[in-house]
């Protein structure tokens, strides 16, 4: 069946073009995942989208999900063999998750779907990609090596607001050939985020706390990558070359097209949906990559009406789809109870409006521009008008985030955590009469202070009662699950108190302290 799939879904060889229409050669995937970032600071995307008949979707559900996943990427003819294809996935999908479903589907009520994407090993939906993206990279690396295009090592240097930072330590340790750094703003993630990061083992791996928000790890990582003088030093003195594990690397972006295809065989597995028949999605995105893929699988043929933006408080993303301006000039940056989605700079909106624009590179490289010196851009009319045929956009406050976790506790008994409640109050205020599949983006125990505050009334940013604000993360998470009745806290998550805390650095966020880290993570 997973034969018939990839002959009725393939094509000839697809490269990957840059999006800002520079004058480069198309690159093979081994290329685009090895390299992260195309060599004008652009990001890559296929020369071609597969399209899937719906007969070829619907037969994913009678697959393993290791099995659904290599069968979309043989889809997009990636230059590896399908037989490791096959092999890789299957060590992608398997005992690290806590169940043979992968990521498997809820029922809430009244056609609201929850996709938990969180049964990986750092209870997060970033797994769904960083267990997948270091045997990709390793085999890309090595095919490379084999045509003679490669001779050197590679540090993984990853900015994170939270659960990207963790998954990519989790999935890149110990792989040969590969060091893993990771930055993460000071006092901005979850205490279970941080000591997820500061307590992984490994010989490979490194972790700095930065002094400012994500946007400022960001920024100063994507200096890093941009600065040749310092990609030559490395190269020359160290064998090393930069690379990313964040979803501007279509390595990590192709494994979360496959859960949307496999979500919607699902539902129709299930009896929720009637073959052919219309979804809605609605994603909580901050980095815009997770519905992003959500359009990919759309146009590889998968029922998706519309696309559903969830924004919490750091709206830029509902401004931006709502009025075809992106613009940070003035916009204060916002701490909210999902801190995972507190960005505004959106990486991955470059790849969709590369496409929206009809792959008009030329318009990307000027909008990037500006939105780097002037802090803002604006879209064409073409442009927006084919973003708000197919998105809509709303964001939640603060405060509404919290009393969805209690209603939707009070009246189903299931526990969210705070991202997948912004996107199952956004996806309530947006949908149309379609089901809806919402992304559940992470199990409840990796944000239990603000889970906490959602179950006893207690605003946003209040503190919380001396007795619990005295427990560690896990401690509360102990006492909400015995408050609430709801057990199964993942063993990796509550075990974090007994183990040691390896990472403890503090640094600046600008480009020459990046750098110096680096330096010495790498001279060890």
């Amino acid at each position: 069946m997973a034969d018939k799939l990839d002959r009725e879904g393939s094509f000839g060889e697809n490269l990957y073009l840059d999006t800002r229409g520079s004058d480069a050669e198309p690159v093979p995937f081994t290329r685009a995942v090895i390299d992260g970032l195309a060599p004008s600071g652009g990001l890559y995307v296929p020369e071609r989208i597969p399209h899937l008949p719906l007969e070829r979707i619907l037969e994913l559900a009678d697959l393993p999900y290791s099995e659904r996943a290599a069968a979309v990427y043989r889809a997009f003819n990636i230059d590896l063999p399908d037989s490791l294809i096959d092999e890789l996935m299957g060590r992608s999908y398997g005992e690290n998750f806590n169940t043979a479903d992968i990521c498997p589907i809820h029922e809430l009520a009244d056609g609201m779907h929850m996709l938990e994407l969180w049964h990986g090993p750092t209870s997060a939906f970033k797994d769904m990609a960083l267990q997948c993206l270091p045997h990709f990279f390793a085999a890309s690396a090595d095919a490379l090596r084999e045509r003679g295009q490669l001779d050197n090592s590679f540090c993984i240097l990853v900015a994170t607001s939270g659960d990207t930072g963790k998954a990519a330590l989790e999935g890149f340790k110990g792989v040969d050939g590969v060091s893993v750094g990771v930055l993460y703003p000071d006092g901005g993630v979850s205490d279970i985020q941080r000591k997820q990061m500061a307590t992984t083992t490994g010989d490979n791996v490194r972790v700095w706390a930065v002094r400012g928000n994500f946007d400022d790890c960001q920024t100063g990582v994507k200096r890093v990558f941009g600065d040749e003088a310092f990609a030559t030093e490395l190269l020359h003195e160290r064998s090393t070359a930069l690379s990313s594990a964040n979803s501007i690397n279509w390595g990590r972006l192709l494994p979360q097209i496959v859960y949307y295809l496999s979500g919607y065989a699902e539902l129709v597995a299930e009896g929720a949906v009637s073959a052919g028949d219309p979804i809605d999605v609605c994603v909580p995105t901050g980095n815009f990559g997770n519905i992003l893929a959500a359009w990919y699988a759309k146009q590889m043929g998968a029922p998706i009406q519309n696309l559903l933006c969830a924004s919490n408080d750091n709206r830029v993303l509902t401004d931006f789809i709502n009025t075809g301006i992106y613009d940070i000039s003035d916009r204060a940056f916002v701490l909210t109870p999902s801190p995972s989605m507190d960005i505004l700079v959106s990486s991955n909106l470059e790849r969709q409006l590369f496409e929206l624009s009809g792959r008009n590179g030329d318009a990307i490289a000027s909008w990037m521009a500006d939105l780097n010196t002037e802090r803002r851009f604006e879209a064409d009319e073409a442009t927006v008008a084919a973003m708000q045929a197919c998105f809509k956009a709303a964001s939640v406050s603060n405060a509404d985030c919290l009393g969805a976790i209690k209603d939707v506790f009070d009246e189903h008994g299931y526990l969210m955590d705070p991202h997948t409640a912004v996107s199952y109050l956004a996806a309530m205020r947006l949908r149309s009469d379609n089901p809806v599949l919402i992304a559940s983006t992470a199990h409840w125990a990796k944000f239990g202070d603000n889970v906490y505050r959602a179950l006893h009334g207690i605003a946003p940013g209040q503190p919380l009662p001396d007795d619990a604000a005295a427990l560690t993360g896990c401690q509360l998470n102990e006492l909400i699950a015995k408050e609430t009745g709801t057990w199964g806290i993942p063993k990796r998550l509550a075990d974090l108190d007994s183990m040691p805390i390896r990472f403890t650095d503090v640094i600046d966020g600008d480009q020459e302290a990046i750098e110096q880290a680096v330096t010495a993570f790498l001279g060890r």
